[in-house]
């Protein structure tokens, strides 16, 4: 498709001044070129729009930049971030403390994509991202940010591996005095293992014997463990604080934590891992949408909990910077209350900024950039930088100092061909938008579905979801007339999803749902226990939801055998085909209220794709159980037991000799 050029203006759009060039340029002015290049212009612009996606950051757009960047908008804000990453980098100081307040739409989010984009291109730091979905369980908020730790760490930094394998090599180099690359200290690894089965351990000795400050050696010994092709999977899990069954830790050299012992130990692996980051860079940790939704068992809000567990990772942090990004309203009514609220402010609060409207140049830029973007992709220069827009009506909507979310969605509602008059107005699709923000969920989950399949809490709010959206159907035999929470003690909380109250050919059924993805034998076995307690927890049937294999000569085997044989109970294996949907349009649904949709939206697209109803683990969970254990579950062990990786491999390096 030909590109359309204005002869008199051949300069590029990096170099034309979006904000001091007083260019008008008309459709008349544009009859003086090329009638079928015009044409191809104008047909591109009837038959796409740039403009029609969600405006809305979720945590994958943070890591994978999906919208343009704007540097002029709050760019003295990224421009204070990385002045404080340099006076850590000179020794001027060690940690510091940002706090960033702003109305919902100003842009928060895309000033933290930004600056995630600039660590990995620059490697001037590392990142750590927690965000809204990271706070569901405020009294294991330890846990919660270990977990995120372990995630963040597992991205690709700037050396285009793993940071825990960048982490990993810097150890590595330490310890032989070299400096190799991560790609060629991973390449070496499992030729080396295979001549020395004790390496790790060896480097784990010698790395702690150059830092005698090291607390923890196991977390040495884990993140080295990183390197290996089939075995880092399995580090990156034990380091997040999950439970590995006894086969996977013997295998490593790591003990076995606990379940009930991950939320004490949380904060002090945390602290390990982050003091040998920031002997290798500096570390950013955001706190980002902690507003007040939850509170933990002594009363305190997200936004309180938070603050508390950044004030203490403040005096713990060797080098670093520390951000937390809340609305106006939850700094001071929130966070400014507390009793400790002066140390928290005097850390975290150390440099305030609060995010201002959009001025006239802005509005420029922001639809500038965009276009950009698409014309570029479409192989098209346009007259203008804001083509199809008039830049007097954009700098009229910036008069009106607009968020960047409603600017994005005039642009949406007001893109069409200059002087073809607007179409004829179709009634409004109330679900299109639920349909953009699922489709991009949707994709997110293609690149990252892996990351989610561990996290039992997220899949059991996925089906959760799916079963509110079915509440008075029937689906197959079972009318779905309510979905329960299961009231549990303290001892009992966190291993039952929920239960399912219907009817089935005129018999009530009360179905207890149990996502169980870890993999510690002493927690499946807790799990599977409660699982089996029908009149405990007011059951009729028990079912368990599960992608791995339950280890035989364990007291979970003799529960599931009871499950399945005695009690009527059924096992639906977990596949991640089936689950992705479900959580694609979960995520849309928690975020309902930052989209700007109703719950009943929601549900009623659902309903209308029929998301829950044609899902195969909603049809399993309802139907008639089939008392059978899945052959193809997943035995996790058979992964590090194998060692063919090792094995086979001959590649070996002085760098391990």
């Amino acid at each position: 498709m030909p590109s359309f050029l204005t002869p008199d203006l051949s300069v590029s759009i990096s170099s034309f001044s979006f904000f001091s060039v007083g260019i008008e340029m008309s459709v008349t002015d544009l009859a003086n070129h090329s009638p079928s290049a015009l044409s191809d212009l104008h047909n591109l612009i009837a038959s796409h729009n740039p403009f029609d996606r969600s405006p809305v950051v979720r945590t994958h757009d943070v890591w994978e930049q999906k919208f343009p960047d704007v540097p002029s908008i709050n760019g003295h804000i990224s421009d204070a971030i990385f002045q404080g990453i340099e006076q850590i980098r000179l020794g001027q100081r060690s940690v510091l403390g940002v706090t960033i307040t702003a109305e919902k739409g100003l842009g928060k989010s895309h000033l933290i994509s930004r600056l995630r984009r600039r660590f990995k291109e620059e490697g001037t730091s590392f990142f750590v991202y927690m965000s809204e979905t990271d706070y569901s369980d405020l009294n294991r908020i330890n846990s919660q940010f270990l977990s995120t730790l372990a995630y963040s760490l597992k991205q690709s930094g700037s050396q285009g591996v793993m940071q825990w394998q960048e982490i990993a090599t810097f150890l590595v180099n330490q310890a032989y005095n070299t400096d190799r690359s991560p790609e060629y200290i991973i390449k070496q690894f499992p030729g080396a293992i295979a001549k020395r089965p004790a390496l790790v351990d060896q480097l784990t000795a010698k790395i702690c014997q150059l830092k005698p400050d090291i607390r923890d050696p196991y977390v040495v010994q884990a993140i080295l463990w990183t390197l290996s092709p089939d075995r880092g999977i399995f580090a990156i899990n034990w380091l997040s604080g999950s439970e590995l069954t006894q086969t996977q830790a013997d295998a490593m050299g790591l003990p076995v934590v606990r379940e009930e012992d991950r939320e004490s130990r949380a904060l002090n692996i945390a602290s390990q891992v982050l003091d040998l980051v920031g002997d290798y860079q500096t570390t950013v940790i955001c706190f980002d949408e902690a507003e007040p939704k939850n509170t933990n068992a002594k009363g305190l809000s997200t936004p309180q909990v938070v603050a508390l567990l950044a004030k203490d990772l403040y005096s713990k942090l060797k080098r670093g910077i520390l951000m937390l990004s809340v609305l106006p309203d939850t700094w001071t009514q929130q966070v400014k209350v507390m009793p400790q609220a002066e140390s928290i402010a005097d850390r975290i609060g150390e440099k305030y900024f609060d995010l201002k409207y959009l001025n006239s140049d802005h509005v420029i830029d922001l639809v500038s950039t965009w276009l950009k973007l698409f014309y570029d992709a479409k192989g098209f220069t346009p007259p203008t930088p804001t083509y199809p827009f008039d830049e007097n009506e954009l700098r009229d909507l910036g008069k009106e100092r607009p968020i960047a979310r409603r600017v994005l969605k005039w642009c949406c509602e007001n893109w069409e061909v200059p002087g073809a008059g607007k179409p004829p107005i179709d009634p409004p699709d109330s679900l299109h938008q639920v349909e953009v923000a699922f489709q991009e969920q949707m994709l997110a989950l293609d690149r990252d579905l892996d990351d989610y399949l561990e996290d039992s809490g997220l899949i059991g709010y996925a089906l959760l979801v799916a079963f509110w959206s079915l509440e008075g159907q029937k689906v197959g035999q079972v009318m779905v007339e309510e979905v329960q929470d299961i009231e549990v003690t303290s001892a009992d909380q966190g291993y039952l999803d929920f239960r399912i109250v219907g009817q089935d050919n005129g018999k009530t059924v009360k179905i207890g749902v149990c996502v169980l993805q870890e993999s510690g034998a002493r927690y499946v076995s807790a799990a599977l226990k409660r699982l089996i307690d029908y009149k405990k927890f007011d059951l009729t049937r028990g079912c368990l939801v599960r992608s791995k294999a339950v280890r035989e000569n364990t007291h979970g085997h003799q529960h599931l055998n009871r499950l399945l044989t005695e009690l009527g109970g059924e096992w639906v294996l977990l596949k991640p085909k089936d689950i992705q949907a479900l959580l694609a349009v979960s995520f849309v649904f928690a975020a309902h209220e930052e989209y700007e949709f109703e719950q009943e939206q929601v549900f009623e697209f659902m309903r209308q794709r029929k998301i829950a109803e044609s899902s195969y683990l909603v049809q399993e969970i309802l139907s008639d159980p089939s008392g059978q254990i899945p052959h193809d579950a997943i035995d996790e062990d058979q992964f590090i037991t194998s060692g063919s990786p090792f094995a086979e491999s001959s590649v070996y390096s002085e760098v391990f000799a």
